[in-house]
């Protein structure tokens, strides 16, 4: 178990770091996107938002087939429209809209928290292969986790031991305080993650049943989904407002998103899913209507146990019921998760100080590069968000890139620096980077801890104020990484 623990976590240590990071920051999703988009101030009623949206889609994108529109709530301004297009480079456009407006013209093109939580498991690779991939590592988390319990003969003493500047003693001291700390977090989130792709990871149970017809498995697994379709004739579209508001009242809920398939034509669909901000579930009921007349075509809950039990797992993973405390607790514990994956590659490497062969040296410095490089990859990623000119054409697949050629840099950087000066260099710049976050943020548009915190400007200050404790954090680790001796290979 010991051997399997330690190669487990040491195949996919890397990506799985980089996976836990920005499932970190995916907690506050909606909160990175409001922040990197500072030009939204107004709140109103969802209805009236999304109402407002789509008078602007059909002016803009009244040839699409279909437009999917996230709904505003008390964790973000905006809705945030998706609609496939012939002129965008990927085929399809993802904005946010004014909430009063609905123009998105006036708004910078980022996709703000949406990124980081695509990486989480998509890693940005083509479909389904991301996710395949994510799975697969999440499946070698859960073993190196259950292993890494067997392992621990001391698991309640260790979750009260920690003995700092001992060397590999005080790098496996805090490898096993974050992993015990949040264990039962860190058990139900990998697991469920797993569940949340396991009809791409492990589909045989659908192929038994349903054989290639794909379509009849979503219709049973999905019954509250209503499609038609086009009627292949022009008509505009009712009132909208109206259906928002009656489905309303039949979920008993909040609206999370509607879709309106088939805009502009006679045979128009739209349907509101129930928000899930207020329950475990992830999305047990939706409504339809006839998109011209306003007729009820369906309306669905959610009532079967086994859907039911998948949507709570789901729900969790997702973690979207959560108020602001129980918000903050899955931040802190999903950090723990990083945190414990990025103190294990350091005590593989730390465990094998003495051997010099170049496979130990290789894993050492690509460790330092890809776990170092990661939050300077995200805080450079917030840096473009404020740099780039919002006029800039493409500008949001810049700023993608910005993360991905400054954690090529950094493992590049990595590589070529010895451990300690690697680290104690790398994170200096990191902390500097995250010191500096709220000067750039309040020069360039005027908001945060430095401009003016009291007059609606409450996310932007907390935001830099995580900033600065990560910026301290990471200056911690460099002044540390600095003073310690380099490791010395004694003579048998």
């Amino acid at each position: 178990m010991a051997w399997l623990h330690g190669w487990a976590g040491l195949v996919l240590g890397w990506l799985l770091f980089a996976i836990a990071a920005t499932g970190t920051a995916s907690v506050f999703k909606a909160e990175i996107s409001d922040w990197m988009r500072p030009e939204l101030n107004a709140r109103v009623d969802p209805v009236l938002a999304l109402t407002a949206a789509i008078r602007q889609l059909e002016k803009k994108a009244g040839d699409a087939p279909a437009w999917y529109i996230s709904a505003p709530d008390e964790r973000t301004v905006s809705p945030i429209a998706a609609y496939e297009s012939k002129t965008a480079p990927n085929g399809y456009v993802q904005e946010a809209m004014d909430p009063v407006t609905g123009r998105s013209d006036n708004i910078r093109d980022t996709l703000g928290g949406e990124f980081f939580y695509r990486f989480h498991f998509e890693l940005e690779l083509p479909y389904p292969w991301g996710r395949v991939l994510a799975s697969a590592a999440a499946m070698v988390m859960l073993v190196t986790l259950i292993s890494g319990i067997i392992t621990h003969r001391r698991i309640f003493a260790d979750f009260f031991t920690l003995r700092p500047g001992k060397g590999k003693r005080s790098w496996l001291d805090a490898h096993n305080v974050m992993g015990v700390l949040a264990m039962p977090f860190h058990l139900m989130i990998t697991f469920t993650g797993i569940l949340t792709l396991i009809s791409l990871t492990l589909p045989w149970a659908g192929i038994a049943n349903y054989g290639n017809d794909t379509e009849a498995f979503y219709n049973e697994f999905s019954p509250g989904f209503y499609s038609r379709p086009a009627a292949g004739r022009r008509a505009p579209l009712g009132d909208v407002a109206g259906m928002l508001n009656d489905a309303r009242k039949r979920m008993g809920g909040r609206i999370g998103q509607i879709s309106i398939v088939n805009p502009g034509d006679a045979g128009a669909v739209v349907t509101a899913t129930r928000h899930d901000g207020d329950q475990l579930a992830y999305a047990t009921g939706s409504v339809a209507y006839d998109g011209v007349t306003g007729t009820l075509l369906s309306s669905y809950t959610e009532a079967r146990p086994a859907k039911k039990t998948y949507d709570v797992l789901y729900g969790l993973h997702m973690g979207r019921f959560a108020p602001k405390f129980s918000r903050w607790l899955y931040f802190l514990c999903s950090l723990a998760l990083a945190g414990t994956i990025g103190t294990g590659m350091m005590l593989w490497s730390v465990s094998r100080a003495k051997d010099r062969k170049p496979g130990t040296a290789f894993v050492e410095r690509l460790t330092t590069g890809a776990i170092g490089g990661m939050p300077l990859a995200m805080v450079a990623y917030f840096w473009a968000n404020r740099l780039i000119p919002s006029a800039v054409a493409g500008r949001s697949d810049l700023e993608v890139r910005s993360f991905f050629m400054c954690w090529g840099a950094a493992i590049l950087f990595g590589m070529l620096r010895p451990g300690r000066r690697g680290w104690s260099e790398l994170m200096a710049v990191t902390a500097g980077a995250w010191l500096l976050l709220p000067a750039l943020s309040a020069f360039t548009v005027g908001r945060g801890l430095l401009a003016s915190p009291f007059h609606g400007n409450g996310l932007f200050v907390g935001f830099d104020l995580v900033a600065i404790t990560l910026g301290a954090i990471a200056l911690s680790i460099a002044i540390k990484a600095a003073r310690s001796p380099a490791a010395t290979v004694g003579r048998r």
